[in-house]
């Protein structure tokens, strides 16, 4: 099979942002490249010896990517990695910001990502292990072990926006709280609070193939079908959908839900915040992530103008995610 590579000449500052919204934009799999010399964790997840590191002589990067040439239309792809780099390079500087393509040999880029996906601990009951590796054994006791196989398309729990959320999750969630994941992606999430002891969880994604790899990694995880929902729909999009999805939630025992996680982007979560108290029960928690620290304001102020009290901004690296809670009536 041959490949062509998309190769974005970026900034250093720029990888994360960038990898992120193509993430986002369902590209799968991103290779970056950059002078920058190798962490003490990223040399302590490798199992080669390493050459001493290069000084960083340039803050220059490439981030690069690929598709199947017999079923990709170059023109279509460069087209919405320019609309990308717009949006990103209207609030951060992206340096060149050029697209090239290539084509490349022959080469397994579809599996060839798992060798650098190792298990970690995503918080203080978490711990993440891709479905291809046995335990290690250095799992603490008491932790609860979320096995993941995302494919190329859906997350891993390794990016800070998912880290958020899953200690977020740790630190609020109550046993036998209801939870509801919206945008689930992969059902990380909504796995996760289920794991945490969340006597429900209702899993919601706009896209179907999400719900799908979400379904398989319920099962990978052994979860009792009963416990959980998984659910195509557009709360946004589709006011029957979002007044049936009310409904349910007055439903439950304590008239909502008892926690909303949402780990999205700011363009979303900003119109989706002043939805979110129709579907929490009063004192409910809202937790939110996938928000660029740099637009953290605009999220915050969709909060306050929504009826959420006790808000909490937590960074780490570029990002940051909120926890609030419904004010009580």
């Amino acid at each position: 099979m041959k490949w062509i590579r998309f190769t974005i000449h970026t900034k250093v500052d720029a990888v994360d942002v960038l990898s992120y919204e193509l993430d986002a934009a369902g590209v799968e799999g991103i290779e970056i490249e950059d002078s920058l010399p190798l962490s003490k964790e990223d040399k302590e997840k490798m199992f080669v010896d390493i050459l001493p590191d290069p000084v960083a002589t340039d803050d220059v990067a490439k981030v690069s990517f690929y598709k199947d040439a017999a079923d990709c239309d170059p023109e279509s792809v460069i087209l919405t990695v320019e609309k990308i780099l717009a949006d990103v390079g209207s609030y951060m500087d992206i340096g060149e910001g050029r697209v090239t393509i290539s084509e490349t040999e022959d080469k397994d880029w579809i599996n060839n990502w798992k060798e650098f996906f190792k298990p970690f601990q995503a918080s203080d009951h978490i711990y993440v292990c891709p479905t291809w590796i046995d335990e290690d054994g250095e799992k603490p006791a008491g932790v609860k072990t979320l096995r993941i196989d995302p494919g190329i398309a859906f997350g891993t729990g390794s990016h800070e926006t998912t880290k958020l959320c899953i200690q977020a999750l740790d630190r609020l969630l109550v046993a036998s709280d209801h939870v509801l994941d919206i945008g689930c992606g992969s059902g990380i999430l909504s796995i996760v609070s289920l794991l945490l002891g969340a006597s429900f969880a209702t899993a919601i994604d706009i896209d179907e193939i999400a719900v799908q790899v979400a379904k398989e990694n319920f099962d990978v995880n052994d979860i009792d079908p009963s416990s959980y929902e998984l659910i195509a729909g557009n709360l946004l999009g589709d006011e029957k959908f979002a007044a049936d999805m009310e409904k349910q939630a007055g439903s439950l025992p304590n008239g909502g839900y008892d926690v909303v996680v949402a780990n999205i982007l700011p363009d979303v979560i900003v119109p989706l915040t002043p939805m979110v108290p129709r579907y929490l029960k009063d004192g409910g928690v809202y937790i939110t992530s996938g928000i660029l620290a740099t637009r953290a304001h605009e999220v915050e102020e969709a909060l306050k103008k929504s009826g959420f009290d006790e808000i909490e901004c937590i960074p780490m690296g570029e990002w940051v995610a909120f926890t609030s809670k419904k004010t009580c009536k």
